[in-house]
């Protein structure tokens, strides 16, 4: 009985020293976060709901950027010529403190917010990367920051850009050519995730194109001889791709995706088409993998005797990892704390796991330490690497899915669509917005993170990998 009294009382002790280590200002943000919070719960499931995909979030963009007005934040829509991008900014002069929010779903994965797979609407998109979250939560950290400014707490500008088609096209590309970040001094950026960790890990950049390959029909059984079929230079083509992944960096990767090899058996077709894309954590290494893989393609028209065609679509950066940045956002992490679940959510998360083959082991919601940076870490590729080639970035993780759950999946569209998805948004809306404080209130942080930006980047010049304006639907 002894022991439980102690356990105790060194708990009521923990969460008393716990709030003295919070400034007044950082508790105002937090106060403010907690304000808005049912109102950014709404948002996130209508867009959870709505699971637009890349470049066709307009309803969306809207109800971000409307919310955005609403709150005060002058919105510009229609950025980077772009119609579902926006940027809502607030304040004048330095700092210039920007942060991202993307609200793109993924295509065939919809699913009702049950721990066993149910799509939501059969064949439909779903946010399985949780980008329902992602623009809403920093949202919340943007109007958490404006409302300080108004109490004159701080002075700056605060600047949130609405990002979309992350999961395919990579709308910030276009979004940095355009200079959206130009005016910029620091980048947060955040991503839903299994656990909580401030990330200082890069990703994988990458390049995606369209090989075509153009042949002559004829009757496949009457006059084959006569046909050049360009579903058999396709086939060709991945063949070599499979081949040549023996003979890759272990750090590199090669997907496709068929698009079109024809469309009925009696006919020599002389149309095919795939998407191809390359990846490395280093661009450098990427790069000769990518011209590589473009020669087998002209390899692969010869023999079958065709013509062909490459599209660039467009290409990515790695992330430059600012572990200045990541030990500011750590320091707030562990203000904040960990995130605690109920009994209900709990069970919820070992069903997940259950109905995706994982050890049920729930929830994680404490706040993990500090990594080491890794050279090659694996993992995924996003666009937020071309923004932190122009400006510092600043990137979180925090949890809204169980540990062990399959990424790009309707288990994460299930857990974002309810409260262990809720509660990692807005945990993560407080943790930036208590970020971005430290750098309004402390130049030498804003300085600190900007020399190690300089030093990582070094010599290396930006170059977008784009090729004209963004494919835009319907255009």
């Amino acid at each position: 009985m002894k022991k439980i009294t102690l356990l105790a009382l060194c708990l009521c002790m923990g969460t008393t020293v716990f709030s003295q280590k919070l400034s007044k200002d950082k508790k105002s943000l937090i106060e403010s976060v907690e304000k808005h919070k049912d109102e950014l719960i709404k948002i996130s499931d209508s867009i959870w709901a709505l699971a637009e995909t890349a470049f066709d979030e307009s309803e969306s963009s809207r109800i971000l950027a409307d919310y955005a007005e609403k709150n005060g934040l002058t919105v510009t829509r229609g950025v980077a010529d772009i119609p579902t991008a926006f940027t809502a900014t607030y304040g004048s002069g330095s700092p210039v403190i920007s942060i991202l929010g993307e609200f793109d779903a993924l295509p065939g994965i919809s699913q009702k917010t049950t721990p066993v797979k149910e799509p939501f609407k059969e064949g439909a998109a779903g946010h399985g990367c949780g980008h329902n979250m992602f623009g809403t939560a920093s949202l919340g950290s943007a109007i958490a920051i404006k409302e300080l400014m108004d109490a004159g707490k701080i002075k700056g500008t605060v600047k949130f850009l609405g990002t979309p088609a992350e999961e395919k096209y990579f709308a910030k590309v276009w979004m940095v050519k355009a200079g959206l970040w130009d005016d910029v001094d620091v980048n947060i950026s955040w991503h839903p995730s299994a656990e909580i960790e401030a990330d200082v890990q890069s990703g994988l950049s990458l390049i995606d194109f369209i090989v075509e390959f153009y042949g002559q029909t004829a009757h496949a059984s009457a006059d084959p001889w006569n046909g050049r079929s360009a579903s058999d230079a396709l086939e060709l083509y991945t063949t070599g791709i499979n081949y040549y992944r023996e003979h890759i960096l272990p750090t590199s990767r090669i997907h496709y995706h068929i698009q079109d090899g024809g469309q009925v058996v009696n006919v020599v077709p002389d149309y095919a088409k795939l998407w191809v894309r390359v990846r490395d954590p280093k661009r450098s290494k990427m790069l000769p993998t990518y011209e590589r893989v473009k020669e087998m393609a002209e390899g692969a028209a010869i023999m079958a005797n065709v013509d062909y065609k490459i599209s660039l679509v467009s290409g990515i950066y790695e992330t430059l990892v600012n572990r200045a940045g990541g030990e500011i956002m750590q320091d707030n992490l562990e203000l904040l704390g960990p995130i605690t679940y109920t009994e209900e959510e709990t069970v919820f998360g070992k069903a997940i796991q259950k109905a995706t083959g994982k050890p049920e082991i729930g929830m994680d919601g404490a706040v993990h330490p500090l990594k080491e940076t890794e050279e090659n870490p694996g993992g995924g590729s996003t666009d937020v690497g071309d923004v932190s080639w122009n400006v510092p970035n600043i990137n979180l993780g925090v949890a809204v899915a169980p540990k062990g759950t399959p990424w790009h999946s309707w288990a994460v569209v299930a857990c974002g669509g309810m409260s262990i998805g809720h509660k990692g948004m807005i945990h993560a809306s407080k943790a930036m917005a208590m970020t971005m404080l430290d750098l309004f209130q402390d130049p030498k942080l804003v300085t600190k993170v900007k020399e190690e930006f300089m030093t990582r980047k070094g010599d290396e010049v930006y170059e977008p990998m784009i090729d004209g304006p963004p494919p835009l639907k319907g255009k």
